[in-house]
This record gives C-alpha cells, structure tokens and sequence, in this order.
C-alpha cells in the first residue's frame, strides 16, 4: 500500500476505572473539608502500557488521586514517581452539589477548556518538558453523600487534526523491525522501564543506529536525534491491547509532533508489555501521514474526548451502599447530619470532642432511654447507663428503648437491655450496662449490707472517674446526693434532669469547691457576710451552684410511705423528651465553650442576639412548665452549707471516705448538723415579725419593712 493510499487513522478511545477507595476518600474529603465548596479539585489518574493480549489497561482513580484531609495541606495530590505501573496523569475534578446542577455543566465548555491547558502546554514547550501534561484529563461527578450513589463521566480531552491523520503499515514492531533491532529495542525498552528515574515517563523518542543499536530519549533530547543514519520511532505507552488500532494517547502526541517539529511523516511505536516485560509481538509499529493545512497551528485545534458509556453518551452511576459493611454504612450516615452542619450552619462544630467524650448516665429510665438516643445523635459513642430496676410493662410506651419483649419472664435488667437495644440502632456505639443501686442518705443500712453498699460506693466513684460526662437522671431526690458529692469532688461535667407534672428542672453542677481553673483555685473565697452563702473564685466571680445548693434540708428516704402515684413517676409524656433533650444540649454547649465547666451562667434576657458563642448562651438553670408552655434559664450559686458539694462536706470526704459515706446514709441529721443547717433551722424558727399596727405612729413609709 502506497502513502497516498493510507487509511483513516483510528484510535482506541480511553477508558477509566474508578476504585472504591477513591469514592470513600473523596466522600470524607467532601465532608469534613470540602463542604459547599465546587471549586475545581485536581486530581491524578494513573495508567500503565497494555500488559496482556486481551485486555486494555484502564486509566485509574485510587485514593491516592486525591488531595489530603489534613488541614494544614493544600488541596493539590502528591503525584507518584518512578513506579512503572503508575504513570501519573493530572487531572480536573468538577463535583456540583445537586443532581441538577450535574445536568446542567457545560460539557462542552469543559472539554474546551481543558482541552486547551495541552494546546497551551504543546505550544509553550511545557508539554515536552512533562509529557504526561499530553493525557490531561476531566471528570466531572455528583455525589449523594446519603445514599452512598456518585454519578460521573470522563473525558480524555483529544486535539483533532484538520485533515485527520491517515495511517500506513500497521503491524507488530516485531514484524516492522529485524531481528536484531526488535531485539535491541526490547532490551532498552526493559532498562527504560525499570529505571525510576523514566519507568513512569509514557512519551520517549527511540532512534535504532546502522549497527541495529536502539536507544531511548526523552522528548526534549530531539535535537540529539537528527542523523540521517537513524530510524526514529515517537513511542508511547499505550493501554490498548487492539492489534489493528492504536490508544487514545498517541492523538496528542501527534498534535504535539506536528505542532513543535512539523513533521509530515511520523513512525509510532505503541509500546506494550507481556508479564512486565517488553513484548515485541504486542506492542505496534505504524506510520501516520500529517496534512494539516497551513496555518493549522496558528489557533487551537478542536477536541473530542466524552468517555461513552456502553456505547452512548451518558454518565455512569455507582452505589457503593450494598457493598460496604453495614456497620460502617450506619457509622457514615450517623455522622452525615453532623458534618453537613460544618458545611454552612456551624464550622467549628468540634466532632472530635463529641465522638470521643465518655458519658455516664444514671438512670436508664424514662429519661435515660431519651438522654442515650440523643447523645447518639450528636455523635457520642461512649455510653455507660447505671440502674438495678428491671423493665416493667408500663414502661414501653415511655422508655423508648424497650419492647414488650424486655418485660417477659419477670423483665430485663434496664441497664443491659437498653445497652442491647443502643447497639441495634446503632452498631457502632460503644454501650456499657451496670446493674447496680445507688446508695441514698436517708436509706439506712444494717451491718449485714454494709459492706455490700460501700462496694457500691466504690463502684460509683470508679465509674464516675472513668467517664467525663455524669447524667443525673434517677426518679428520687436522694438517690442524686453521693453522684453529686463524687462529681464535685473529681470535677466532672454534671448535668441533672429532674421532671414534675407538668415542669422540669434541666442544670449543670458548677465546679468543684477544690477545682482549678485557669491556673486559679475555683474555691479560694467565702463571702464574709453572714446572709451570703455564695462562695466566689479568685477572680470574684460566684461559683455556680449544684442540684442541692438551694435547699435548706438533707436529702432523706421520699419513696417510703407513699401512694402508687407518689412511687412512680407521674408526668405528661411529653415533659421527658424536652428535658432530656435541653440536657443533652447543655452538655454540647458546654464541650464547645472555652471556658468549658467554669463557664458563667448566661440568663437568655440579657445576651440575645449577643453571643459570642457558636451554639448560642450557656446557662446554668433551664425551667420549664408544659402548663404554661413557658420557659426560663435562672442562675443558682453555690452555697457554703450546700449538703453535696461545699468544701465542708468534700473536706470531710476526702478525710474520712467511705466512713463518712455511710454516717450520711445512717443518720438523718448528719449533714445538717455538719453543714450548719441544723443551726439556720432553729434561727428561722425562732425569728418572728411582730407588726405594729398602732395609728399613733402615724403608719408611714419609714415604719414600713422590705422583705
């Protein structure tokens, strides 16, 4: 066949291959960094020559493909070197944010665009410098990050020559070349590929001497090649394993051949590989003729390059949903809602703090069960429920994590089931039940459950120092003082929930008298007054108050004694969700304010549309009445008689243990007495008014008295 007589010059299209890996990546990129944000995200793909007979090698999108999550890189990839089957390739990525906005790219604008970046490259000389700028490729993609589906397309940007490329003598180089110069040429091809310095460089100049010798250059050394006595070969490496076409590389590099050295004649060799090794029998050696008119290169040429999907022109679309581990797949959505927060609503949203914070929750009732669900929700995975109660038959329709089930066969321990329960709707929580009872001042023990209760008191105060999150969620008063007294004295974040009728009471304790705070004690002054109980840090600011700091009596026995409706906990069902939800929230609020436990009060009347703080104010006492549908935050400060948490009681604690536990247990009057409470009641009782209501004083102002 004669020059004049050669045939179109066809080429294999590209074709891609996306790993999981680098959806998975990309998702946690979009997530946790990316957010809204549609800007353009290089990229790199990465091919290798064809390596079997059969089947082509795809260009590929790893993990690695993308850029880094860590906060303090740039959002550009690390390009791979030296490792010969892993040619890096730059790329673009376009990600929209709606499947709309998907639709609606400009795809042809896209390909020009990119198309473009390599005549650019062709022209400036930058694309003999690095080769791999020739094979520039696009991808643009919507990804639903709740069903775990992307949807993208490719394109391989091509320049067309006007009028195309005809192609002579197609064969195997082994057929094209003798003997010795196949020969040759596979030994140097071997030694280009395994030095790290070339093994992943895809474009090489090949020049084969008189003496049958080849040698391989790089594309900028073709100065170096001009000798009449040379056959020079443009190779490339090419991922096509066809026998009669060449790969969708070798277009640019034609584009480039004619544009930079106008060449009207070009011989191409298609490198391809056998097991890692040259193959002459695969890989081609052909002949293109160039016949662009003049003045071709004078603009930019146009570009095709839209991978076909099955044979039409339409994205593909892949669910990586059934193929991932159930357990992860419910770990990623749980946290979907959190991170999408971060994208607009809430940057600074601290997940670190929620997912690692270790939370305690005593009582696994009816605010338990609420209290646990929405810790989950907020991204805590640290769960620990205490109580001894097992699960009865009117507590399903309240305690929303038991069934009908639980109160079979005289009932489920609360605290096991409700762990059991946690871990259905959310596999990944790391959920611990303790069936235990806590021991109560005004519950009175014999000698022969002393030594039972203290080991519950040991328990307790493991417990309580193991997490740093304390719930107080029991149903008795009581049953809240040794928790508040161990919280006190280790400093934990102490949230109590407390429910009536128709009202709550959600708080969170101050610091402990013996705390530190900033490198100030958060006990160091007492008021001197004698009608002030409100103990104040180095800074004169008063420390806020624990569940008890406003009574004026110890905690004692309220479940003896009492009618059915006493015993139970009888309120509007919709009183536990509000409270154990406002209680949960208190305790995000306070992880992401810098001044964490020893933050002040905030009264919602007097810092609206002022706060300074990302979640909004941080207060001390939030009540609330259904009866009114209303809702209050107050400030309570800490009192120097409190019975749980004055620097009295945490004194005598400290020095006396355990037997100072079980004197408060045994005795009634104990912590009044040793408070000072005892005292104050007999002052109150003995202080009267007498009113003088004789006219002849003439029943001013001035004989008025404020109370």
């Amino acid at each position: 066949m004669s020059k004049k007589e050669g045939a179109l010059l066809q080429f294999a299209p590209m074709q891609s291959s996306v790993d999981e890996g680098f959806w998975h990546r990309f998702s946690s990129l979009k997530l946790n960094k990316l957010g809204i944000d549609d800007s353009p995200l290089p990229i790199i793909g990465f091919y290798a020559p064809c390596s079997h007979s059969q089947v082509s090698n795809h260009l590929t999108l790893l993990a690695e493909s993308l850029p880094s999550e860590s906060s303090d890189s740039s959002l550009v990839p690390e390009p791979s070197s030296g490792n010969r089957n892993k040619c890096s390739v730059p790329g673009i990525l376009y990600n929209t944010n709606t499947m709309e906005g998907f639709h609606a790219l400009d795809k042809m604008k896209l390909l020009k665009e990119e198309a473009a970046k390599i005549w650019n490259d062709i022209v400036t000389g930058k694309a003999v410098e690095d080769c791999s700028m020739l094979s520039r490729f696009l991808l643009i993609s919507f990804a639903d990050l709740k069903k775990w589906s992307f949807h993208y397309w490719f394109a391989f940007p091509a320049l067309m020559l006007d009028p195309p490329a005809a192609l002579v003598n197609l064969r195997p180089a082994s057929q094209w070349l003798s003997a010795a110069e196949a020969e040759s040429l596979s030994t140097a091809c071997n030694e280009w590929r395994n030095s790290k310095s070339t093994a992943d460089v895809p474009f090489f100049l090949v020049t084969i001497d008189p003496q049958s010798r080849a040698t391989i250059r790089l594309l900028k050394d073709w100065d170096a090649c001009q000798s009449d006595a040379h056959k020079i070969l443009f190779g490339f490496y090419d991922p096509c394993h066809l026998p009669n076409n060449p790969g969708w590389p070798l277009r640019n590099f034609l584009a480039l051949i004619s544009a930079k050295w106008n060449l009207k004649s070009v011989q191409f060799l298609c490198y391809r590989e056998n097991r890692g090794f040259a193959d002459m029998g695969l890989s081609l050696v052909g002949e293109a003729l160039i016949t662009v008119s003049e003045g071709w290169k004078d603009t930019m040429p146009n570009a095709v390059g839209w991978e076909l999907n099955k044979g039409r022109k339409v994205p593909r679309c892949i669910s990586l949903a059934q193929s991932m581990d159930p357990t992860r797949l419910a770990v990623s959505a749980a946290d979907l809602n959190l991170k999408l927060m971060r994208w607009r609503a809430l940057p600074s949203l601290n997940l670190s703090a929620l997912s690692s914070v270790k939370c305690l929750l005593l009582g696994a009732g009816t605010l338990g069960c609420q209290v646990a669900r929405m810790l989950m929700a907020w991204g805590v995975r640290k769960i620990t429920l205490v109580d001894n109660g097992k699960v009865a038959m009117s507590n399903p329709l309240r305690q929303s994590l038991y069934t009908l089930d639980d109160c079979l066969n005289g009932g489920s321990f609360k605290a096991t089931a409700a762990v059991e329960s946690l871990k259905r709707i959310f596999p990944a929580v790391e959920a611990e039940g303790v069936v235990m009872a806590i021991p109560m001042p005004g519950h009175p023990v014999n000698s022969q459950e002393q030594e039972s209760v203290l080991d519950d008191c040991r328990r307790l105060s493991d417990l309580i120092d193991a997490h740093d999150s304390v719930f107080l969620l029991t149903d008795t008063r009581e049953s809240r003082w040794l928790p508040t007294l161990l919280c006190a004295n280790t400093n934990k974040i102490t949230i109590t929930a407390a429910l009536g009728f128709d009202s709550f009471l959600v708080m969170r304790h101050g610091a402990g008298p013996f705390s530190h705070a900033h490198g100030f004690n958060a006990e160091t002054a007492i008021s001197s007054s004698s009608d002030v109980h409100k103990i104040k840090d180095a800074k004169g600011k008063h420390r806020l108050g624990c569940y008890f700091c406003n009574d004026v009596v110890a905690p004692t026995d309220s479940t003896s004694n009492r009618t059915l409706d006493q015993q139970c906990t009888v309120t509007r069902p919709g009183l536990a969700p509000i409270a154990s939800a406002l209680a949960v929230e208190l305790l995000v609020s306070i992880l992401h304010h810098p001044e964490g436990i020893f933050a002040e009060g905030d009264i919602s009347s007097n810092v609206i549309g002022t706060s300074e703080q990302p979640l909004g104010i941080l207060p001390h006492q939030i009540r609330g009445s259904l009866a009114q549908f209303s809702q209050m935050t107050l400030v309570g400060y800490s009192s120097s008689s409190c019975t749980a948490c004055c620097d009295t009681v945490l004194s005598e604690y400290r020095n006396k243990g355990m037997e100072f536990i079980l004197q408060a247990i045994n005795h009634p009057t104990y912590l009044e007495d040793l408070t000072g409470l005892t005292e104050l009641m007999k002052s109150a009782t003995a202080f009267s008014l007498d009113w003088d209501k004789d006219d002849d004083d003439g029943g001013g102002d001035e004989d008025c008295v404020e109370i």
